[in-house]
């Protein structure tokens, strides 16, 4: 019941884009902390128009006790206030075990140079005045959540042979809201590196075993890990030293003794800007994917359109997979390629002659054995596309049988491809419920039953029951 254009049947003021948080994950949580009611509602306004769940306090005692009870991404405070002020709050909010690594956005009247030195001495994060704040707070807001999205939870090992440095260190990068593992000499390091993988390596320059400089030059040289940032610390400054290091892939060297503070931004700044580039590399590639599937897709939809029987299959049938991979709990990745190989399931005629593929009658013997080449020339089509290659066994099995009696490669139950499976459920029913030339389209019902009686020789148990379930649903919506 695979079909085949059914040759195969026979079964007869805010809203801005670029001030937006971005949405994908959970909604960010933003705790305001204000005795003003006028400034608490129209920031509480705007940060909900920027997709944000805000909470908010009256003085700095609420807030905290807010601030230890639940989660957040980011708070907001003023400074006079009573009870307990702005920088009395960030203080002890920064002395906190858990909560510390919070950051705070610090919103004041005051514009004299020792408050704002002395608001980032407490641990702040930012200082804005509020006659700035129409200006400045949405763009901050946005950067400090991006930031913290980009670094939250990032792994860094630490590679050191004093227990002391490595201990403070930990302690320090702990506190910023890193997850940290330590080796004490660059052999166990690499021992770790395959286990936990990290986002950052911060090594001692000057260790037994296996030092700093060889450490660097392993990594960089492993195409798994030479892209993970490196940063050296040594209390050897010498220029050519570091040079040499920077030669071998080190991203930053550090001179001992350092202020601690300075290595956690610092570790900060190369995270962030490692993973904005990686980012936005990754969108362009996402770009530049969709362009080149919209490509191929128009190509499908032009060759469907000679064919007023064939008009609108790939779509409909894409959309019919989408549905199938939705009722299985795929995630939104698979579901997007479920839908991809939907759309692209029959580029493969392209290459198969118009006197074949539009034939108003059943194909002779040789004719089908030609058209029966359509999977793999789909296939080899798709095969120069790295960033596709995920879709092509879908495009290559989907007329693969369950019992092994299907094209091109005879293949049996689970050594078809989960794609594959459900293209063929959609791609089947599709065909049925379409009119061709020498016969009407069959009712839905009619082609749920042939559907099932195909189930578990031609098309996947699972799949079909999935399907299944899909239509149960529609019916009763």
């Amino acid at each position: 019941m695979n079909a085949e254009s059914d040759h195969s049947l026979r079964i007869s003021e805010i809203g801005q884009a670029n001030h937006q948080i971005p949405r994908g994950g959970s909604p960010p949580r933003i705790l305001i902390v204000d005795d003003s009611p006028t400034i608490r509602y129209t920031l509480k306004k705007d940060l909900q128009q920027m997709g944000a769940i805000v909470t908010e306090a009256t003085n700095g005692s609420d807030g905290l006790s807010i601030a230890e009870s639940r989660d957040f991404d980011l708070i907001i405070t003023d400074v006079e206030m009573p009870q307990m002020d702005g920088f009395a709050f960030c203080a002890k909010l920064k002395s906190h075990p858990v909560k510390n690594s919070i950051p705070v956005v610090i919103l004041s009247s005051r514009e004299k140079e020792e408050d704002i030195e002395f608001a980032f001495k407490v641990g702040a994060s930012n200082y804005i005045t509020k006659s700035n704040a129409r200006n400045d707070i949405r763009a901050r807001v946005k950067e400090i959540l991006d930031k913290r999205s980009l670094l939250n939870g990032r792994t860094v090992l630490v590679v050191d042979d004093s227990p002391s440095i490595r201990n403070l260190i930990e302690k320090a990068l702990t506190k910023a809201g890193f997850q940290v593992i330590l080796a004490e000499n660059g052999r166990k390091a690499l021992d770790l590196l395959y286990q936990y993988s990290p986002d950052m390596i911060l090594s001692d320059l000057h260790m037994p075993v296996l030092d700093g400089l060889g450490l660097c030059k392993i990594i960089h040289n492993n195409k798994d890990f030479s892209q993970i940032p490196f940063i050296i610390m040594s209390s050897d400054g010498d220029r050519a030293k570091m040079r040499q290091l920077l030669e071998y892939g080190a991203s930053a060297y550090l001179v001992k003794p350092f202020n601690i503070d300075q290595l956690v931004v610092t570790a900060e700044r190369f995270l962030s800007d490692h993973f904005s580039r990686l980012l936005s590399e990754r969108k362009r590639l996402e770009s530049e994917q969709q362009m080149l599937i919209a490509s191929i897709s128009s190509l499908v939809l032009a060759l469907e359109a000679r064919d007023q029987y064939t008009r609108g299959h790939s779509e409909s049938v894409a959309a019919l997979v989408v549905d199938m991979a939705r009722e299985m709990s795929m995630d939104e990745g698979g579901i997007e390629r479920a839908k991809i190989a939907g759309k692209l399931h029959d580029l493969g005629k392209i290459g198969i002659r118009d006197d074949i593929l539009l034939k108003p009658g059943p194909l002779n013997g040789e004719e089908w054995e030609i058209l029966k080449l359509h999977p793999l020339i789909g296939a080899d089509i798709l095969g120069p596309i790295q960033s596709l290659s995920d879709i092509i066994p879908a495009i290559r099995s989907h007329h693969e049988r369950i019992d092994g009696k299907g094209y091109p490669e005879g293949l049996k139950g689970e050594q078809i491809h989960l794609l594959a499976r459900m293209v063929a459920v959609a791609d089947t029913y599709d065909a049925l419920t379409s009119n061709r030339p020498y016969r009407k389209g069959f009712s839905n019902e009619d082609a749920l039953a042939i559907i099932k009686e195909g189930e578990g020789t031609q098309l996947c148990p699972e799949c079909v029951q999935s399907f299944m379930r899909v239509f149960e649903k529609q019916r009763r919506d």
